[in-house]
């Protein structure tokens, strides 16, 4: 046996130096640990028997079930219909919210509602919670929008009901993207769940002056939001018993998502991106912030059938797995088949994946961790998906971009996954991390 694993491991070696993102194996039977991987799909259509019969597709080779729809989680009876439903196929559970509804019946006046644009803005991007005349909803507001806010007692019984398969909350949905593309990082849900901001113009970062002003902006801005704290501060009146942990998935500032409170972020692997470099950016955050990290494969492209075809989705899953990610799970979404957007070579290669890290765990192959470090300027909040991206979704690229995109291009190269993108920052000691670590200006050959 000794011999054939020196085989595999050999076999295996030869696989990370001449194609490390691309993995493919036979199968001997082993068991990962229970805790180490979480593995699944999301759910975005709006009745229990859609999800039940996804579950049911699934639950052989899957135990992560991602309930991402805003219908089901509007509604109380249908999402605790669903989780049940899911944690009795002995799935785990991650509920997304776009926003936590929570009430305020002892809290005076309702800014939020009648105050001017810029007032409203305020009140929910910078909420102070030690100034409670500041109030940001109470009963009769949500009464008004035909709301009932029951999110906070639902959130406060998850515990209870299902004990720590409800592995936590999926809050708003790629923040640091959105602020690279549109200049606010919530600005998708003004106009559809928010319907005071329909047609508003955002305006919070209107004076923002350099990149460090804009980082420090995003970073406050997300963790002090009302949603974020009643999920995270158990000291606010009428907000969560005992915190949750907070998932999102994104494309663009990693770092900045984990400094603003996150626990997980997915890496968003799709669209043509380079896959290793998403994978460095967000897990060399996580790595450096002692944080979990996860990928989410999304779409291909924008047109049908918009996933990649079943034998690039089994590739991205071994390059994320191997790669070390805690979470792993499949974008199925728009709903185009009973299923949503996957389809049976989809599910046959989930299935396959399943087999295969059974069958080789990553803690008997060779590590694909991060072990050397290209750090970034501090605050730098470059977009990087080409030369021509958003710094901070207000400036074109600077004097400093074009050889930053040069070395870490050069750097992937040569170390492919086993590199990581971190950011220099004097609050985290990354050196003892790495065993080589390059500057943006370093010299590469």
């Amino acid at each position: 046996m000794k011999s054939v694993l020196w085989v595999l491991l050999a076999a295996l070696l030869i696989v990370n130096v001449y194609a490390p993102a691309r993995y493919s194996y036979s199968a001997v039977k082993e068991e990962p640990s229970k805790n180490d991987f979480f593995f699944g799909v999301t759910f975005g259509g709006n009745t229990t028997s859609q999800a039940k019969l996804l579950i049911d597709k699934v639950k052989d080779y899957t135990n992560l079930f991602i309930i991402s729809s805003w219908e089901v989680t509007a509604n109380e009876t249908l999402l605790t219909e669903i989780c049940n439903y899911a944690v009795d196929a002995k799935m785990n559970v991650i509920v997304f919210f776009s926003f936590v509804f929570y009430n305020y019946t002892d809290q005076e006046g309702n800014d939020l509602i009648s105050g001017p644009l810029e007032k409203r803005e305020e009140s929910l991007v910078f909420y102070n919670y030690t100034h409670q005349s500041d109030s940001i909803y109470n009963s009769s507001s949500w009464e008004a929008l035909g709301i009932d806010p029951f999110h906070m007692s639902w959130l406060n019984k998850t515990r209870e009901r299902w004990g720590d398969k409800f592995l936590g909350v999926y809050l708003y949905d790629e923040p640091g993207g959105k602020q690279i593309d549109t200049g606010f990082w919530d600005r998708m849900a003004f106009g559809r769940n928010d319907v005071w901001f329909a047609e508003g113009n955002i305006t919070a970062f209107r004076n923002v002056s350099d990149y460090s002003e804009a980082a420090n902006l995003f970073v406050r801005s997300v963790y002090r939001s009302g949603s974020m704290q009643h999920v995270i501060n158990s000291s606010i009146p009428d907000s969560i018993s005992s915190p949750l942990p907070v998932f999102t998935a994104d494309y663009a500032l990693y770092w900045f998502d984990y400094l603003a409170g996150y626990d997980v972020v997915f890496a968003e692997l799709g669209w043509g991106h380079s896959e290793t470099q998403h994978i460095a950016l967000c897990r060399g955050a996580a790595n450096v912030q002692n944080k979990k990290w996860g990928a989410i494969i999304t779409w291909a492209d924008d047109t049908p059938p918009y996933l990649a075809n079943g034998e690039e989705m089994f590739q991205q899953m071994l390059t994320a797995y191997y790669a070390g990610a805690n979470y792993l799970t499949v974008f199925n979404y728009p709903i185009v088949n009973p299923y949503g957007s996957l389809t049976e070579e989809h599910f046959a290669a989930m299935e396959r994946f399943w087999s295969q890290i059974h069958a080789f765990p990553r803690s008997m192959l060779v590590k694909m961790e991060g072990e050397v470090a290209f750090v970034l300027p501090k605050d730098y909040g470059w977009g990087m998906r080409s030369q021509e991206d958003n710094i901070w979704g207000f400036w074109l690229p600077d004097d400093a971009s074009p050889m930053i995109w040069e070395n870490m291009n050069k750097l992937i190269q040569k170390y492919r996954l086993k590199l990581d993108i971190i950011y220099d920052d004097p609050q985290f000691s990354y050196a003892v991390k790495y065993s080589k670590i390059y500057f943006w200006n370093s010299t590469i050959n």
